[in-house]
């Protein structure tokens, strides 16, 4: 059985995509992601892609989208929520109406780092493995311990 998996952000741009990412590559097959924003940027960071890229991923077909997409009668069906907002950056989660499991991890958000190129890029790389730590939690808990990531 493949648990379908929603990652919600603001611009759907950076983490969520990160997180969509990393959720199917390191799913198995058991896993499936989307992601989606409640207020999307309309594409994908750059340097998410080459983060994404740097670490072996398939980045084609990745799109900054409205969570709207998801609301659709012909939508898959999610089992699990995932909002990846950091509440302490003073960004507003978006919320998931219906009743899938729901999930808060909060991170920094990379597309808002500052610097040079390559202290930009340094945060996309920080914030990608700090994702892909509890992504490998999730899937080694496993749906039904998801809250405990």
């Amino acid at each position: 059985m493949t648990t379908n998996v929603l990652v919600l952000c603001t611009g759907n741009s950076a983490r969520s995509v990160l997180a969509e990412c990393l959720i199917n590559d390191l799913g198995g097959g058991r896993w499936k992601a989307y992601s989606a924003g409640s207020n999307p940027t309309g594409k994908v960071n750059p340097l998410s892609i080459a983060v994404l890229r740097e670490n072996g991923h398939e980045v084609e077909g990745l799109r900054s989208k409205s969570w709207d997409e998801f609301a659709l009668p012909a939508a898959p069906k999610m089992d699990l929520v995932i909002t990846v907002c950091d509440n302490a950056a003073g960004e507003v989660c978006p919320i998931w109406p219906g009743h899938p499991s729901k999930l808060h991890v909060g991170f920094p958000d990379p597309a808002a780092a500052e610097g040079s190129p390559e202290q930009q890029l340094a945060v996309f790389r920080h914030v990608y493995q700090m994702i892909k730590a509890k992504v490998a939690k999730l899937i080694e808990l496993g749906p039904d311990r998801a809250g405990e990531v």
